[in-house]
């Protein structure tokens, strides 16, 4: 299971949010590619950048900054959401060296853009799933639909989906626990892999993770328990590689 570090990019600054409140932020650093430096070398093999701007916006804002960061570390996969919601941003961010794209309002409103996007850029594409009791989020997390995500998942099956990152909104930022039981629910729900996101607070969760990661789980996102110094990633990386040995 990977440790994935979540820098998130607000106004250029790397910044985390409570719940995806904008208003609701602490920032970090005011130099996204020194952070991304300190995970690289605590042992991370997989980053998670988050444009929040864009998000709001319905397109990048502080794309500059993700360049800058897949520039600096050309081998590291590099995963990227907020406000990608056409395929000429999906073309610009692959150019930039950007790994994989993460689509999510456009992945609720319109299904079969997914469908269309995996066909011209396979293996790059990743849908993220945010809820909020089981109901997906979206622009920016403003908006409830009434679309069940573990429904919404079974969807993309077979398009080519890459992973599904899934958030659960109601413990984002607010360091209580990741939420287990709805990740296993949503691994079960399709063949795609899950990337874990939101409450994730120390090893505890990162155990609790691992221990069924077997059933479908690729990773877990983290954001402020690293920063805040609750969890450790060298550590966390080192024991979910223990487990596969």
């Amino acid at each position: 299971m990977l440790i994935i570090p979540a820098i998130d990019l607000k106004d250029g600054q790397c910044v985390r949010l409570r719940q995806g409140r904008m208003e609701d932020s602490t920032t970090f650093s005011d130099d996204p590619v020194a952070m991304a430096a300190k995970w690289v070398k605590a042992g991370c093999r997989r980053l998670h950048l988050v444009d929040l701007n864009g998000a709001f916006e319905g397109k990048p804002v502080n794309g500059d900054v993700v360049k800058d960061i897949a520039r600096a570390y050309p081998k590291l996969p590099i995963q990227i959401g907020g406000g990608i919601r056409s395929e000429e941003t999906i073309e610009a961010y692959l150019s930039a060296g950007v790994s994989y794209l993460i689509i999510g309002t456009k992945a609720v409103k319109e299904p079969a853009f997914v469908k269309q996007v995996c066909l011209h850029f396979p293996a790059h594409i990743i849908v993220g799933l945010d809820a909020q009791d089981g109901m997906v989020a979206t622009d920016g997390w403003a908006e409830i639909s009434e679309v069940q995500a573990t429904d919404l998942a079974r969807q993309f099956a077979n398009d080519g989906v890459s992973a599904i990152v899934y958030t659960d909104i109601a413990r984002d930022g607010m360091m209580q626990g990741v939420n287990v039981e709805a990740t296993l629910a949503m691994a079960k729900a399709s063949p795609i892999p899950v990337i874990a996101s939101g409450g994730i607070t120390n090893m505890n969760d990162i155990k609790a993770l691992a221990a069924v990661s077997s059933q479908g789980i690729l990773g877990a996102i983290t954001g402020r328990a690293i920063y805040e110094g609750t969890l450790d990633v060298e550590e966390a990386q080192v024991y979910c590689d223990s487990l596969e040995k």
